[in-house]
């Protein structure tokens, strides 16, 4: 993922909402929302090329998310592992949000730059391999891009602001939701996100919803996940090609308490 804003805990009627963007080259292989086959046990997207993901759930309940760090050393460090295996092998472990991260840190150089989101319905952890803290998130509303979370990107605060705004309602509005991830206008010039790569690319990066065709790359699809207080997860998939929409998924698991 390149964006994903997300609450815990202030609504009545959801205790975790989840709105995320994944931009990506519109060539790199991808499988849209779908129970993986090799693993009955996960819900999500699926990056073909290395075969991870940017954001599932189990059947068990877990949830994982996972953003790039992006700076001029990360886009050209040589081959490291798989990000996207980071979701995947939490929620084929048996441990708990926590622990995984902790022995995560062990070895979280082997991996190019990455802010990690791994948690259950009722618990977020985050950590970043730049410096290895793990935290639980806090409730109330947060955003992560291409640096840390909550650095107040423009893509950022205004995800969080148009969250809170469609959280404040007593139901929640799906397609308002999805209608935030589309927001496709340029930051200003005086603060777009400085990650030390050409001005220009800056610019064109600093929507929340991209489409970059000189570059072949863009959002690929937006995500929204809610878990009610039932302990039900749905995830609801929209799919982008060039910025047009291609498709929609959507399955919900019902977690066992």
């Amino acid at each position: 993922m390149c964006l994903i804003n997300f609450n815990i805990g202030s609504h009545d009627k959801y205790k975790m909402i989840i709105a995320a963007n994944r931009d990506e080259f519109y060539a790199r292989p991808t499988a849209s929302l779908h129970y993986w086959d090799d693993h009955k046990n996960i819900l999500g997207g699926r990056d073909l090329k290395a075969h991870g993901t940017w954001l599932a759930v189990s059947k068990s309940g877990k949830i994982g998310a996972l953003t790039n760090i992006r700076t001029p050393e990360e886009m050209t460090a040589e081959a490291k592992k798989s990000r996207g295996e980071l979701v995947v092998n939490y929620l084929l472990s048996e441990d708990n949000p926590q622990d995984y991260l902790t022995a995560l840190t062990a070895h979280s150089s082997d991996y190019a730059g990455f802010n990690l989101l791994a948690g259950t319905p009722d618990e977020l952890y985050y950590m970043n391999n730049y410096d290895n803290n793990i935290s639980r998130v806090a409730d109330g509303t947060h955003g992560l891009s291409n640096e840390f979370l909550d650095t107040p990107w423009p893509k950022v605060v205004i995800g969080k602001d148009q969250l809170d705004k469609v959280i404040s309602e007593d139901d929640i509005n799906i397609d308002a939701l999805f209608a935030l991830l589309r927001i496709d206008t340029k930051a200003a010039d005086d603060i777009v996100q400085q990650t030390g790569v050409d001005f220009e690319l800056e610019k064109k990066l600093s929507p929340l919803f991209i489409d970059i065709p000189d570059f072949d790359y863009g959002t690929r699809c937006s995500t929204v996940v809610l878990v009610d207080r039932q302990n039900n997860i749905t995830l609801i998939e929209r799919t982008f090609k060039n910025g047009v929409e291609t498709g929609e998924i959507s399955e919900t698991i019902a977690v066992s308490k």
